[in-house]
């Protein structure tokens, strides 16, 4: 027996029958062999690891654009933080941990320049809309690897496709994914927010705070105890009535206060006005786009408008803002001395 088939059999006999089992996947799209040492959910966790997308995170917008300072999250921190709370919760329950961590990995890979701010703008723009999470199943199943894409998992994929509030995952581990990212991104980006001075931890409501904590480390504790709790001995993942309601009030007074609030967003205008002149330009200058989108879009038979879209939602805030300075900024010159008249 190979090392896989032991650990494949070993998630038989511990994890819960709820549970994932690797040998029970779905499968890819394209048949692939076997590994003899990693089973397929951690092979997947590997790739999505190891991909250009998820390195890409690092210079992408978590709430704050072009914070002044070291310590603010990004998406990859971010993406992270949501791992190691998925994971904890999953392995306290019995399921599968390889699974969960690869959705949360990838959760967020079809994250445009700019966070949310980017995303709006390319679901204004282009035809059909854009979600990051249906952009994040572009990325694996055919943006990465210059077009062959990561042949993941049905199961991380539906994952991905389906982390948001909106979603309904397939699986309990995406479940875990699913609320994980939520306790994940309300407790940091209060932390970020506190550091930005925006408010302090005593202006929060207490009527939220009072169930969930007086601290981030309090809410990430009370918020993950109750869910695991909760959830024990249960093929479903769900939190206590009150808890939740607590969460999703604090949510709520999060997007009215951080993510639509002045402080945050004061540069989000000129964010979104940078993806519109890049979309425009990369438009009418379609032989500008990078080779590999152009073979791309042959190959598959794309819109124009979505390879675009597809080129500028890689980009990192950084090459946005690169980009944007090579094709409408002019440039300074120094007139050279032989040149002027005397």
């Amino acid at each position: 027996m190979n090392i896989r088939e032991m650990t494949e059999q070993w998630e038989m006999e511990y994890l819960r029958p709820w549970a994932s089992m690797s040998r029970n996947t779905r499968g890819r799209k394209r048949a692939e062999a076997l590994c003899d040492i990693r089973p397929e959910y951690q092979r997947d966790r590997d790739r999505i690891l190891h991909s250009k997308a998820f390195r890409r995170l690092k210079h992408k917008t978590q709430v704050f654009l072009d914070p002044e300072g070291d310590h603010y999250r990004t998406r990859l921190t971010h993406t992270l933080e949501v791992a190691q709370i998925a994971r904890t919760i999953a392995k306290a329950l019995q399921l599968n941990e390889s699974l969960t961590e690869a959705i949360a990995l990838g959760h967020d890979l079809g994250h445009t320049p700019f966070g949310h701010a980017g995303e709006a703008v390319l679901n204004r723009l282009v035809p059909g809309g854009f979600t990051h999470a249906r952009q994040g199943v572009r990325v694996v199943d055919f943006l990465e690897k210059q077009g062959q894409g990561l042949n993941l998992t049905w199961e991380v994929r539906d994952g991905i496709l389906n982390h948001r509030t909106s979603g309904n995952p397939s699986t309990l581990e995406g479940h875990v994914v699913r609320l994980s990212d939520k306790i994940a991104y309300i407790n940091h980006d209060i932390d970020d927010a506190v550091r930005a001075k925006l408010f302090t931890e005593s202006d929060l409501p207490t009527e939220y705070t009072d169930v969930l904590g007086h601290s981030v480390r309090e809410r990430l504790n009370t918020m993950i105890h109750d869910l695991i709790e909760q959830s024990l001995e249960r093929p479903e993942i769900v939190m206590s009535p009150g808890m939740e309601a607590a969460m999703h009030g604090l949510r709520r007074w999060m997007f009215e206060h951080v993510y639509r609030g002045k402080a945050a967003k004061a540069e989000e205008g000129k964010a979104q006005q940078l993806i519109v002149s890049l979309y425009s330009w990369y438009i009418d200058h379609p032989d500008q786009l990078p080779a590999e989108y152009l073979t791309q879009m042959d190959e598959r038979q794309e819109t124009l408008e979505r390879t675009v879209c597809d080129y500028i939602a890689g980009m990192t805030d950084v090459f946005a803002v690169e980009r944007f300075k090579e094709l409408f900024v002019p440039k300074s010159f120094k007139v050279q001395q032989t040149d002027m008249m005397i």
